[in-house]
């Protein structure tokens, strides 16, 4: 008997790890999630332990896999990665041990590293060279910190047994028992030290850095081989076939391959990303040029402007606040009221992304009153993050791309209040497709596209639907009023943060 062919995706998240199993129609058939602990040991700082990064992405994709698997005609074929992405992991490339904890995308330890980096003159150089802006955001000035606090890593870097990578090459190694080291193009491009323009890693800016001799994965495109797991964690060898940073590969299960198509996922952080096909553009507006999945020969890219706080502020609103049991309450507390009352919530718990780029900013909340109810301030947290998508927005259109559709995913979209807000605050339709597990989807397709499982990416194309559209309704007084209030919160906000410099 010929068994149905499934795909297997591993979605590497900030908060939790996932694993789901795609058929041919591009559907889910099982998923298993499992949350790990997060750390946060100093104000800025958030870690990760790699261990539970590893065991809780294992301990799911075999639950996964078992449940898919379980009827005995289908059989899963390949495999695709998609994870979190500046997060930056180092191990001894020997033993496999890893050095100390994940440094996480959000961590903003390494703001005087970027202090200097500017004052050194190396902006502009970076900039061109990456397409990424000097921020504790990305990887290459967590690796430097690594090497300068903790002695272990010096020590192995010094014998060349440092191996450093984010989290998909830190998985590949474990998955194929220490036989591959490798990332793909999305990964490396959001690490600082590679260069965009040439595709390679840059060693010039790693001396700025004070980056020595590690060992740095091989860079592949995202639908390649990236080898097979070992035969004892899934009772066979699985080809790894398809590798992607988590918001490349929502922009891909998004269908966005098209210049000018625009999508932005709502996980625990935003990200929007514009096609630009095979275009490099340089944002003028401190936004990214990024490289974007691709399929054939020749390179593709996008712009993308950055978050830090979108769902996890309903985190933090249920475990710090314990104004609500579960994300899904915010919906109705937000619809029941009619106003956002003069309430604004600036959720710079790690800083400002873009396009403001302010690592000192902190969190702040304008206009509280004795009134002020639970309601409210759970809408102003939803709010925040529409307010900072059009931030986004604005910048994208001042760099010539402009919004004229959006389409969303992640955890937030099934929101249908947040959904409706955002459509108003944009002014623009925004599209939910009919399954928002669109990075899994998009790593599952690539995965799917290199292993024969899909035979082109046209076909892929067919396979999106949008589940609803939502067309704005607000009146355009009121828009105005609500922008108004949130620029001026943001502008307390910035000049706080410069007060403390």
């Amino acid at each position: 008997m010929i068994k149905r062919p499934l795909i297997l995706c591993l979605d590497q998240g900030t908060t939790s790890s996932r694993a789901l199993v795609f058929n041919t129609h591009g559907r889910i058939v099982a998923l298993a999630q499992e949350e790990f602990p997060q750390h946060f040991p100093r104000s800025g700082w958030v870690e990760h332990d790699a261990e539970d990064i590893w065991l809780s992405t294992l301990r799911t994709a075999q639950s996964a896999m078992a449940e898919a698997e379980r009827g005995g005609d289908a059989e899963i074929v390949s495999i695709g990665i998609t994870n979190q992405r500046e997060t930056t992991v180092t191990w001894d490339a020997v033993s496999g041990d890893v050095i100390g904890r994940a440094i996480v995308w959000q961590d903003r330890r390494t703001a005087d590293i970027c202090t200097q980096l500017r004052a050194d003159g190396r902006e502009a150089a970076i900039s061109e060279r990456t397409g990424l802006t000097i921020d504790p955001y990305f990887s290459g000035t967590k690796l430097a910190w690594m090497l300068r606090n903790w002695d272990r890593a010096a020590r192995l870097s010094s014998d060349g047994r440092l191996a450093f990578g984010t989290v998909d090459s830190f998985l590949i190694h474990r998955l194929t028992g220490g036989q591959m080291h490798l990332t793909d193009e999305t990964n490396a491009s959001r690490t600082l030290i590679y260069n965009i323009q040439n595709g390679g890693w840059d060693r010039e800016i790693m001396g700025w850095l004070g980056i020595g001799e590690i060992q740095l994965p091989e860079v592949r495109p995202s639908s390649a081989w990236f080898g097979d797991t070992k035969p004892d964690l899934f009772g066979r060898s699985i080809p790894i076939m398809g590798v992607a940073g988590d918001q490349q590969a929502a922009a891909f299960g998004q269908a966005c391959w098209h210049p000018g198509m625009v999508k932005s996922t709502y996980g625990t952080g935003c990200f929007l990303l514009a096609n630009t096909g095979g275009e490099l553009v340089q944002s003028s507006n401190r936004l990214l040029s990024t490289v974007a999945c691709r399929t054939g020969t020749e390179p593709q890219y996008a712009i993308e402007g950055s978050i830090f706080i979108a769902g996890a502020v309903s985190q933090w609103l249920r475990d710090e606040m314990q104004l609500i049991k579960s994300a899904s309450d915010t919906e109705a507390l937000a619809s029941s009221v009619e106003s956002n009352a003069g309430l604004y919530m600036v959720p710079a718990f790690t800083g400002l992304g873009a396009p403001h780029w302010d690592a000192d900013a902190r969190g702040a909340i304008y206009g509280l009153t004795r009134s002020t109810s639970q309601a409210e301030l759970v809408r102003a947290a939803l709010e925040s993050v529409a307010y900072q998508t059009l931030d986004l927005a604005k910048a994208l259109e001042a760099d010539g791309v402009k919004l004229n559709r959006l389409r969303v995913d992640g955890g937030m979209v099934g929101n249908n209040w947040f959904v409706q807000f955002l459509s108003d605050i944009l002014d623009v339709d925004v599209d939910r497709p009919e399954i928002i597990e669109s990075t899994a989807r998009g790593a599952a397709f690539l995965a799917g596209l290199n292993a024969g499982v899909f035979s082109s990416v046209e076909k892929l194309e067919d396979l999106w639907q949008a589940e609803r559209s939502f067309t704005p309704t607000m009146n355009s007084r009121i828009r105005n009023q609500y922008i108004s209030g949130w620029d001026k919160a943001v502008k307390s906000t910035l000049y706080r943060a410069s007060l403390d410099r």
